[in-house]
């Protein structure tokens, strides 16, 4: 039997970044999980700690255990259906911070390939023109420092490690991760270089638009 793999617990806390009586906007640290995973020892994670303060505390998306940044969680059943509603109608702007590999020469573009798990290989993804679904990035060049390069991304869709498989099938994965960089990328950061900077959003219960940045610590 394989040996359950144990999430290192962040000591890490969580910032609240917005609060109202609908939602909260908060600031999840890397190596937090934003839900329990399966094996007892990784029950620790965002929505757990939330809900000592706000019992209420309703996950309506997700960032990966290793990426950092912003996420919206919902305090009500009225504020969870109308957030589900706004992500699956992409009505939430959401942009990330990324510092890659290489010198990216195009100071802005859009990376279109289509995503499928890699069954083999779980819980990695592959670029699959057969049986992948529609993937959309597109890319800002924020700073350029000799051999890597410090980006602004915006997922235009939401598939499973779009940003980090994207960047690596165009010869530039994002310094510090562990499953689609080569090991001399992987080893020049201690940490994934992926942080989620910036939400915008109707608010679901006032309409008025809600918008934040959370900078990143790297």
């Amino acid at each position: 039997m394989a040996t359950p793999y144990l999430v290192p617990h962040s000591r890490e806390p969580i910032a609240i970044l917005h609060r109202d009586g609908h939602l909260l906007l908060v600031r999840k640290p890397d190596l937090l999980l934003s839900v329990p995973g399966k094996h007892p020892l990784n029950k620790d994670c965002l929505i757990s700690r939330l809900q000592v303060d706000y019992p209420g505390a309703r996950i309506v998306h997700r960032l990966d255990l290793d990426t950092s940044g912003i996420m919206v969680i919902a305090l009500t059943r009225r504020a969870e259906s109308a957030l589900g509603r706004l992500f699956q109608e992409r009505r939430v702007e959401k942009d990330y911070v990324a510092v890659v590999d290489g010198a990216v020469t195009d100071d802005a573009g859009e990376i279109d390939l289509p995503i499928a798990p890699d069954w083999e290989r779980r819980p990695r993804q592959k670029v699959c023109a057969e049986q992948g679904k529609a993937a959309l990035t597109r890319y800002r060049v924020l700073a350029r420092d000799g051999d890597r390069t410090r980006l602004e991304l915006t997922p235009v869709t939401g598939r499973s490690h779009q940003l980090r498989l994207h960047l690596a099938a165009i010869g530039h994965p994002i310094l510090g991760c562990d499953l689609y960089a080569p090991e001399a990328v992987l080893a020049k950061a201690p940490r994934l270089l992926l942080h989620a900077s910036r939400l915008a959003f109707p608010h679901p219960v006032s309409g008025a638009r809600l918008e934040r940045h959370c900078p990143p610590p790297f």
